[in-house]
């Protein structure tokens, strides 16, 4: 039986394949573009690593998504992705079984199980990617919430204006993503004065790694904004810590 993990992110697109001993091997990335020709690039990539007749497949995705019916609905970060039958897609090409989550929710198991948060009953797990979101473990379980949707915490306004994350202006997601970073560094390079010491070639050039090379270069303006970004980070783990008290933050 092969084991064989996706991750579909907002930038990038990932995908694993374990060894007999369990460890992640086989690991391939491209970035993730257009639904049609990423869906493309993730089938030729699973492809290349020779499955075998009996595959298992985990999906991670971020939401909203139907973990039951194995459904993408449209994310925000995945514009175009409407109504994906992904593990049907999966299971009819390949065989086998597949199952989809939540990439928060995924991330949370993971670190539960077997990495920071083991031996852990309260956990929170944040993702900090184009997105922001969260995993919930508590009291010794996964919490999905009614709808599945539970642990959206970058949809928390922690301003009344600011950058935009989940359409929301001044949201965590915006203040704390790679993709809220980039959309900051991208105003302020606008703005008047500008931005002198970026040298990318357009506005869409400027990106959260971008910014964190800058900085540390030493470059004053890139440090001033990851700075905001970390009084922001602290002010969104307060609220989750005064709300939902765990053990541990990942």
């Amino acid at each position: 039986m092969s084991i064989i993990g996706l991750d579909i992110g907002g930038t990038k697109c990932t995908v694993i394949r374990e060894d007999e001993r369990g460890i992640p091997r086989n690991v391939g990335r491209f970035p993730t573009t257009n639904v049609h020709d990423t869906l493309a690039s993730l089938y030729k990539t699973i492809e290349r690593l020779d499955v075998g007749g009996d595959p298992v497949f985990g999906v991670s995705c971020g939401g909203p998504l139907d973990a039951r019916t194995g459904v993408i609905l449209s994310p925000p970060n995945l514009p175009g992705w409407d109504a994906i039958p992904i593990v049907d897609e999966l299971k009819s090409r390949f065989g086998g079984e597949a199952y989809l989550m939540n990439d928060a929710n995924a991330g949370a198991l993971a670190e539960w199980r077997y990495g920071a948060a083991k031996g852990c009953q309260n956990v929170v797990f944040l993702t900090f990617g184009t997105g922001n979101g969260a995993g919930l473990i508590l009291d010794g379980r996964l919490y999905e919430g009614t709808s599945g949707y539970a642990g959206e915490v970058g949809h928390m306004r922690l301003a009344p204006d600011g950058p935009v994350g989940f359409g929301k202006a001044g949201s965590f997601e915006g203040f704390c993503s790679g993709g809220g970073i980039g959309r900051m560094a991208r105003e302020r390079a606008m703005a008047p004065g500008g931005w002198p010491s970026l040298t990318a070639d357009s506005a869409e050039d400027i990106t959260a790694k971008v910014v964190a090379e800058a900085a540390d270069r030493g470059d004053p303006q890139a440090v001033e904004l990851l700075a905001d970004v970390g009084r922001y980070l602290g002010m969104g783990l307060a609220l989750i810590i005064d709300i939902l008290n765990p053990q541990i933050i990942v």
